[in-house]
């Protein structure tokens, strides 16, 4: 339902957007909004993103700048014996499908969330800091009632949750995992957020809590207090592509989703999708092979170029793209744990913010709340193989923050949860608003597919007789879903419709909401 108001906010849980919403309510602007959610998804969404994660944000200003603010997580300076590290799988079941994520000491990589939102508040904010924050400080000293996400996250990364003793008091005080309905307190975090406020947030990084971690990850871990102190939010120019008379805003290298985003809507715009039914085998087929073309695309020539300045243009060049569009003619022929926030206000901001903690590595610094990353563990963000990255490296990232604007104005602000399937959430929801002209709400609601590893993924299909009809080589196995997962990723999404006024949806799959003001 789309309101005149001023601001949008949509989110992964009620209280992170109430959060945002609060924040709009007092003067504040989108990225006031932004910030306190991303604060307090620190508390009600702590599964899924962690003061000790990272991520990015994406704004547009009211004055027409475009910033990608990279506060992802870096890679240490000094690679260790592999002898002297602490580095173990666990497998996680989403339900219809089995995932392996690596933690412990040796997974986590140097965090940079509470860098960058507070970089991102003191450059775009309005409000005082204090009064941003104040929203997490108060859910987390005072509690917040767990919702059926919250339980289902719980069980699904309960090896990871309960790994460690800080673990077990936070997720399972009394002896067993909180569920839906419990209410779960934070209080070491609302400490250590009211600390930060008084001391600053390089605290983290150079104060006590930086002791802190050096010294307990000092056996088993890579991170030194060089590593800590040196860390620096980047700003960066955002990677802009043109789209059917669209221009898209995304995430750029070193991180690697909206490179791949952007190439995969290079291959969609040299065809007419409006000849298709949405949904239809051809429409699937289409889809499952652009996925395809860029993950071949992104074997050949990206992950061993991430760190080349050329390799947008070379990489999203006509040359490297006119082979696999010519694959797309013929099959035409033939027919993680993340969350995010999106926010737009009524002076013409928005923003546009995916964090994570990335399955976390059950080390949480002691007395702070803080569960950090482990980012170093996540094989796609290891694409040369675990152990190997590159020292003092960003480490390349799916998550993609995206606007769309058209005559220079946010039309629609998008980013998604999901691992390695946030790149192509994101690809679909935008074809299905751009190319199907469906509303932000229906686009997010539609049933997704996911194309990897010769496995074609798919939530449930209106017409269950298509499968029969979809086009593939014979090796391709079909894996039918009997309900939308967020296996498929968490698109919340705000959009500014035809008559003017602002809207939003939050993705189901992650229990997502929309909040205006």
């Amino acid at each position: 339902m789309a309101v005149k108001t001023k601001g949008v906010i949509a989110a992964g849980h009620p209280k992170t957007a109430e959060a945002g919403r609060l924040m709009l309510e007092l003067g504040g602007n989108a990225f006031d909004a932004a910030i306190a959610a991303v604060f307090a998804a620190f508390v009600v969404e702590s599964t899924l993103t962690s003061a000790g994660g990272g991520g990015f944000l994406l704004a547009h200003t009211e004055d027409h700048q475009d910033l990608l603010f990279d506060f992802f997580c870096q890679t240490p300076r000094y690679p260790k014996p592999l002898f002297d590290i602490e580095f173990y799988p666990v497998e996680l079941n989403f339900g219809g499908a089995l995932q392996i994520f690596h933690i412990g000491k040796g997974a986590i990589a140097v965090p940079g969330a509470l860098a960058g939102a507070f970089t991102v508040h003191q450059r775009l904010g309005k409000l005082p800091f204090t009064t941003v924050i104040e929203p997490a400080i108060d859910y987390a000293r005072n509690g917040f009632i767990l919702n059926s996400f919250n339980e289902f996250t719980h069980q699904l990364l309960e090896p990871i949750l309960l790994g460690e003793p800080e673990g077990q008091e936070l997720y399972a005080p009394s002896g067993k995992l909180l569920e839906q309905g419990d209410i779960s307190y934070h209080h070491n975090f609302a400490q250590t957020l009211t600390y930060l406020a008084e001391k600053g947030i390089q605290d983290f990084y150079q104060g006590d809590i930086a002791h802190q971690i050096v010294k307990d990850l000092s056996s088993g871990g890579y991170l030194t207090l060089e590593d800590l102190q040196a860390y620096e939010v980047i700003v960066r120019k955002p990677l802009k592509l043109n789209y059917r008379g669209y221009e898209l805003l995304t995430n750029p290298p070193p991180s690697s989703g909206g490179t791949l985003i952007a190439f995969a809507l290079k291959l969609l715009e040299s065809l007419d999708l409006k000849q298709l039914e949405w949904g239809s085998a051809e429409h699937l087929t289409l889809l499952s092979q652009v996925m395809r073309c860029t993950n071949t695309a992104r074997k050949n020539h990206y992950d061993e170029a991430i760190y080349q300045a050329s390799l947008v243009e070379e990489f999203l060049s006509p040359a490297n793209c006119q082979t696999y569009q010519q694959e797309l003619q013929g099959v035409c022929n033939k027919l993680g744990s993340t969350t995010h926030i999106s926010v737009m206000d009524d002076l013409g901001n928005a923003a546009s913010v995916t964090t994570s903690n990335g399955e976390g590595s059950s080390y949480i610094v002691p007395g702070t709340g803080i569960m950090l990353n482990n980012m170093l563990g996540e094989a796609d963000l290891n694409p040369q193989g675990f152990h190997h990255w590159q020292p003092n490296q960003r480490l390349s990232s799916m998550m993609s923050p995206t606007l769309v604007l058209k005559n220079g104005r946010p039309e629609m602000v998008l980013g998604s949860g999901g691992s390695n399937r946030i790149r192509t959430a994101i690809l679909q929801v935008i074809s299905n608003c751009l190319d199907f002209d469906l509303p932000i709400a229906i686009a997010v609601n539609r049933s997704r597919i996911h194309w990897e590893n010769q496995t074609l993924d798919l939530e449930p299909l209106n017409c269950p007789e298509v499968l029969n009809k979809l086009v593939f080589a014979d090796e391709t196995r079909i894996n039918l879903w009997d309900n939308l997962n967020m296996f498929f990723g968490g698109v919340h999404a705000t959009r500014l419709s035809d008559n003017g006024e602002l809207e939003g949806v939050g993705d189901p799959r992650r229990s997502g909401v929309a909040i205006y003001s």
